[in-house]
């Protein structure tokens, strides 16, 4: 296959260039936050561009994603009385929000111990434009049709420690997801028609902390694919059919949240806790390569769980406590660094060169992105809030823990 053909399916995979799939994954068509198109500044709860709010019973902090018109999220349902846990996926009407169906896939009698601010529907679903995957982690992992119905479903044991959060990942044939536990770290890649395991790749590391959350991204390698896929000490890369190609150590990282991303033949990990060190790696590597192509690295003001985002040469991350550092991606250097929210998880959104950081009392910043800091924006729906953004067309869609709101034009 030639490096031309290579990059053209690249793109259109990253563009997620067929029906339905405008917004199919965790952090949108790319991955890495980006949107298209140009989304709303203002709104509250009662704001003429509110075209609806659908309150739902549950709670989950994975993202909503757009299956076909609809909004389909992932959710949590438990039980005081008996400490049981259900688990579902539903989807809501996009014009009118209403739920459309809704689709119960596992049941547990007794709640598993997770984290305080974790969930049990953490993981955001992918569709492939054929089938929706829903991931819970150690809970269970299922394909379902559009309209809901189930192809498969799976139970993949492991101790996940605080709960699950890794996302799953769609490349050809392949699904894939990290399962970084107490113990036998390891990331899995399935085959999405069946569920059956096609390899298992156990981490060649030696962690005191083994887990971590980090949803993997796929790129290319020269004429190839590789996969980016950061655990406890070590970033990792793999080939589509499991071999490792490359690791890179961050001593004592674990708990890694944010998800990479990549430009200009770099990618940019986080070192997780408990001193976050933010990493940016060359990708053209081979065996260990911690000492030959990490091209700089900070540990000032980087996050713990919100992924960062780059637009043309600048990067933009939010620290946990609301300060956000727009650096230049080729040296690392700081232009800017600016307390914008309070405490915050979810991830960085662009669109139409404006970055929008929602933080955890569910207020939205929207800044410019440019070397200077220039607010523009502030958005407060009084609903605590952990989901990321979805943009779907010049609308945007927010999960709090109450509710689903969409909001744009009428």
């Amino acid at each position: 296959m030639t490096k031309l053909l290579i990059a053209v399916t690249f793109l259109m995979q990253t563009l997620c260039l067929f029906s339905g799939t405008e917004w199919n994954q965790f952090r949108g068509k790319t991955g890495q936050g980006h949107a298209s198109a140009k989304l709303p500044i203002k709104w509250s709860k009662d704001s003429p561009n509110l075209l609806w709010r659908t309150e739902i019973d549950g709670t989950a902090w994975s993202s909503p994603i757009l299956v076909n018109g609809l909004v389909v999220i992932t959710n949590s349902r438990t039980s005081t009385k008996d400490n049981s846990l259900e688990l579902e996926a539903l989807a809501m009407d996009g014009k009118t929000g209403m739920i459309v169906w809704k689709c119960s896939l596992f049941s547990y009698p007794n709640m598993p111990r997770i984290h305080r601010k974790n969930s049990y529907a953490s993981p955001t679903p992918f569709f492939d434009g054929l089938s929706i995957f829903v991931h819970y982690g150690n809970l269970g992992t299922a394909s379902l049709t559009p309209e809901g119905k189930i192809r498969w479903k799976k139970v993949f044991s492991y101790s996940p420690v605080h709960g699950s959060g890794s996302s799953p990942v769609v490349h050809d044939d392949l699904l894939l997801f990290s399962a970084d536990g107490a113990s036998d770290p390891a990331i899995y890649a399935i085959n999405k028609i069946d569920g059956s395991v096609r390899w298992k790749k156990n981490r060649s590391s030696d962690s005191k902390k083994n887990f971590s959350f980090c949803t993997p991204l796929v790129i290319p390698r020269g004429e190839d694919f590789q996969i980016i896929s950061p655990a406890s000490d070590y970033v990792f890369s793999y080939s589509l059919n499991g071999n490792e190609l490359w690791k890179s150590h961050y001593p004592g990282g674990y708990s890694v949240v944010p998800r990479p991303v990549f430009s200009s033949n770099m990618i940019f990990v986080s070192s997780g806790y408990d001193l976050p060190t933010l990493y940016a790696i060359k990708t053209d590597g081979t065996g260990d390569v911690t000492g030959t192509k990490v091209v700089w690295k900070t540990s000032k003001l980087v996050p713990r769980n919100s992924s960062l985002v780059i637009v043309d040469d600048l990067l933009f991350m939010a620290a946990d406590n609301g300060v956000v550092s727009c650096l230049d991606v080729f040296s690392g250097s700081t232009h800017w660094n600016e307390r914008v929210g309070g405490s915050c998880s979810a991830s960085l959104l662009h669109a139409d060169n404006l970055i929008y950081l929602t933080d955890e009392t569910g207020k939205t910043v929207i800044f410019k992105a440019k070397k200077e800091f220039e607010k523009l924006a502030v958005n407060d729906l009084g609903e605590r809030s952990l989901a990321s953004l979805m943009a779907w067309g010049e609308t945007l869609v927010i999960r709090t823990e109450e509710a689903i709101y969409r909001f744009g034009e009428k």
